[in-house]
């Protein structure tokens, strides 16, 4: 099983990939962000299908099935991160003296 390290070393590569992607053939802002949304919503969906498998017997790989999980748990913390980022940042704008 691959170590939390590299499941975040290739999320943020799939991330900067997806940037790059989205950035060449359209630069705009809410399709990267739509784009990254819908990605994280998939991996959280093969991760929910994992835990089922896992729960009903189905699971034919358990590692496979650990992955899943635990790709899907790595990316929901990473969109929360940057979330509260992006947040934090727009705070410290409004708090701004102009």
């Amino acid at each position: 099983m691959p170590s939390t390290i590299d499941t975040i070393s290739s999320l943020t590569n799939k991330s900067n990939a997806t940037v790059a992607k989205a950035d060449a053939t359209s630069g705009d802002f809410s399709k990267i962000l739509k784009d990254s949304i819908e990605e994280i919503n998939d991996t959280q969906v093969k991760g929910d299908k994992a835990m089922a498998d896992l729960a009903t017997g189905e699971v034919k790989d358990l590692h496979q099935a650990a992955i899943a999980i635990n790709k899907a748990e790595t990316s929901m913390k990473m969109m929360l991160e940057i979330r509260n980022k992006a947040l934090s940042a727009y705070k410290e704008i409004a708090r701004t003296q102009i």
